[in-house]
């Protein structure tokens, strides 16, 4: 695909997930007075979860749309008297936020199935808290347009481990339970990281790996759009209440 196709394709669709995403978080928060009250909390999880999404990939694919309108990704702006690179800036956000995005999933897990956390699930928070202390160090390079090596496979671990064991106990509790909407939020959690490792390993190698972000964002977009269904547009009566008293 030629560059300049490539970046017209990335531009376009940044924009437009960017007004789906938001579109959506104002959708929850407008319906919120209507969801039960017994799901309450797992609705503000939610809104919470995807208001993050929302703000830290602002910053992510805006910047990224910015640094194209100024001419090349190795656009920069003065920040606290020093130059930083809009990309890179743009990808810290997101990280933070994605790693509080999963934080957030894990209690509505809780929430949703009346869990209590375990080993398994402080093994979890402490890989989200890992991965924010590593995002201070100065390996990192945020002004680099292509995450360094090997540093960028390192610190998308602890976020991997994070969203894997999400994903594993939405779909078991989910498929105990008969809960449909989670099982299917797993599996699009699932599909995710399966075209979100390939980008971290091989990005730097083959660019073109890197439109695999696309199917990557749609199938978050999926997730919201399952947990709104489940959660925000149901009548009271419909609202499924699965309780599992096991622990993780």
């Amino acid at each position: 695909m030629p560059e300049n196709v490539r970046m017209w394709v990335e531009i376009i669709f940044n924009l437009s997930y960017l007004i789906v995403i938001w579109g959506l978080v104002i959708a929850m928060i407008h319906r919120r007075p209507e969801v039960a009250p017994a799901n309450h909390l797992a609705a503000d999880l939610v809104i919470w979860a995807f208001a993050l999404l929302a703000l830290g990939d602002t910053g992510h694919v805006g910047f990224r749309v910015w640094a194209y309108a100024q001419g090349s990704l190795e656009s920069t702006i003065q920040l606290v008297g020093r130059p930083v690179g809009l990309v890179g800036l743009g990808a810290l956000a997101t990280a933070i936020t994605v790693t509080l995005f999963y934080v957030l999933m894990l209690e509505l897990w809780r929430v949703r199935f009346s869990q209590k956390y375990g080993p398994f699930t402080y093994i979890l928070l402490s890989m989200a808290v890992l991965r924010l202390a590593m995002m201070l160090l100065p390996h990192n390079d945020w002004n680099a347009v292509v995450p360094p090596q090997p540093w960028s496979t390192l610190r998308n671990i602890p976020l991997t481990i994070l969203g894997l064991g999400v994903a594993y106990l939405m779909l078991r509790d989910g498929r105990r339970a008969g809960d449909r909407a989670f099982q299917w939020m797993g599996a699009m959690i699932l599909v995710s990281y399966a075209c979100y490792i390939p980008v971290i390993l091989f990005v730097q190698q083959a660019p073109m790996v890197g439109m695999l972000m696309i199917p990557k964002t749609l199938a978050y977009v999926a997730v919201g759009f399952i947990a709104y269904g489940e959660l925000f547009k149901k009548k009271i009566s419909e609202q499924p209440q699965a309780v599992i008293e096991s622990q993780a």
